[in-house]
Parts: structure tokens; C-alpha cells; sequence
């Protein structure tokens, strides 16, 4: 039931942010900026985007495992807003030896999803972020955790070959621990910020750098992406990326750092 009432919430704030962005409220903006609405010169406008990744290994001999990793990655870029999405799956088996028997059980699975909406403001690359995320992890110690966070964005530079931007804001975490989980985290007052890097090169392959922080009275979790692509052929690419996830106060019995290293297939569907 909690479940579905952070889910709800998530869904009405980010449809209550796109409510107060409208025509009347862009008065007010434009009231305290003394300017005329302009568009980012350098944005195009529209643009969609969303890619699909696919990565699968099965292993069998001496070392029995399968995973599957899944991800959809959607940017959209209006004249008013520029917003992206994330959600990916990730699932395992591998063969465990207990009391001198070997059986395959399950030993990941996390499905992990954000939504940003940034609303432009009339300064080139000056906006207004409205941030929702969601995580489910069956061996992290909690049933589900999720935050909603708000403020500042600000792209600092974008050209042919790079792009830099960034946000940071307040905001609130929800976090529901599994029975028998201890844990001194809660839910409660967050302040969010992440940076992002792009770089293209000439041959169209590109790097992208994204970290995060969320810190809170309890425990201050941070992620770190670090991806590489190169085209294959097409609208096909291949990706390696390693993740970084760290938390101060973890639950017991977990590990505060967590990496994962992956190749998978991206394709581009827009």
C-alpha cells in the first residue's frame, strides 16, 4: 500500500509541476527576468529520442550464471522544456553451494527508473528541474526507495563536441525497509545535486559522464555512470559502462559500494 502511495505521489507532483509552468505562471517568470521568453538557440526543436540496451551473458561449466540487463533511455526537448528519462532491469542467477548441494538461485535483481523535467527559462540554458526517481532492489535491504527533489538546473556550455550541465535543489526521500532489515535511514529531507559530461568524437563515438549525490540526515547515497559507445552499423551501437553506488549508512549485512560492468547492444529507435 506504501508502495503505491509513493507512486502516486511521484506521478501528481510531476504532473502539479507541469501545471504551474503554465502560460500564466511564464508571466511571472518573464516578470522577474525583465525579458521576453527566447528558446535556447542551440536546442532542436522538437526533438525525441529513445534508445533501447540489451546485454545478456550465460555462462555454463565451471561457473553457472545468467544475467540480463535492460534499459530505455528517452530525451525530449520542446521549445519550453527539456526533459530526459531513464529506466533499466537488472536480473541474475548463478549456481550456490549450500549444506554440499549446488543449486542456481537468484542473486540480483533491481529495477531502477528517474524522470527530470527541466523548464527553460529565458536566459539561454538557465532552467527549473523538477526530479522523481524509483528504486527497487531485492538485496539491498529495502522494499523500495524513491525521492522527489526541485530546484536549480543550469546547462553551462554545449557545442558540436561537448556539453556540461548541471542541478542541484532540495528535496524529499521515501524509504521502506524489508522486515527484519536494520537500518537507521527514513524517510525525510534530502538536498539532491548531479553534474553530467558529454563528449562526441568525429567517428560518433561517445562518453558520458553522470554522478549524483542525495544527502539526508541519515545516510548521503551517491552514483556514479560512466559509459563509452561506438557505433557498430546503423542505428546500432555497442556500450560499456560501469556504475558506481555508495551509501554511508548502509543496511546490514550489504556492502556500502556497489559496481557494475557491463557490454551491451543500444539500439536507437529515434
Amino acid at each position: 500500500m506504501k508502495q503505491k502511495i509513493v507512486l502516486c505521489s511521484l506521478a501528481f507532483a510531476c504532473l502539479a509541476f507541469h501545471a504551474v509552468a503554465n502560460a500564466s505562471d511564464r508571466n511571472l517568470i518573464q516578470t522577474l527576468y525583465h525579458a521576453d521568453f527566447v528558446p535556447d538557440a542551440d536546442d532542436d526543436v522538437p526533438h525525441f529520442s529513445l534508445d533501447g540496451e540489451l546485454g545478456i551473458l550465460a555462462a555454463t561449466g565451471n561457473t553457472d550464471t545468467t544475467s540480463l540487463k535492460a534499459g530505455i533511455t528517452s530525451e525530449h526537448e520542446t521549445v519550453n522544456w527539456s526533459n530526459s528519462y531513464f529506466a533499466e532491469l537488472l536480473y541474475k542467477e548463478s549456481e550456490v553451494a549450500a549444506d554440499g548441494e549446488t543449486t542456481r538461485e537468484k542473486t540480483a535483481q533491481r529495477f531502477f527508473g528517474y524522470a527530470q523535467f527541466d523548464y527553460k527559462l529565458d536566459h539561454p540554458g538557465r532552467r527549473l528541474f523538477m526530479y522523481s526517481d524509483y528504486e527497487n532492489d531485492a538485496f539491498n535491504g529495502y522494499d523500495y526507495r524513491a525521492s522527489l527533489a526541485a530546484g536549480w538546473s543550469q546547462r553551462l556550455w554545449r557545442n558540436e563536441e561537448s556539453e556540461f550541465r548541471y542541478s542541484v535543489g532540495p528535496g524529499y526521500a521515501f524509504i521502506s525497509a524489508e522486515p527484519g532489515t536494520t537500518t537507521s535511514v527514513n524517510n525525510g529531507v534530502i538536498m539532491r545535486a548531479s553534474a553530467e559530461y558529454r563528449y562526441r568524437w568525429p567517428s560518433g563515438a561517445r562518453l558520458r559522464q553522470f554522478v549524483s549525490t542525495e544527502t539526508g540526515a541519515d545516510n548521503t547515497k551517491s552514483r556514479s555512470e560512466t559509459s563509452i559507445s561506438a557505433n557498430l552499423f546503423g542505428s546500432l551501437a555497442m556500450k560499456l559502462s560501469v556504475i558506481l553506488n555508495h551509501e554511508t549508512d548502509a543496511a546490514e549485512d550489504v556492502d556500502p559500494l556497489n559496481t557494475e560492468t557491463s557490454v551491451a547492444l543500444v539500439y536507437q529507435f529515434f
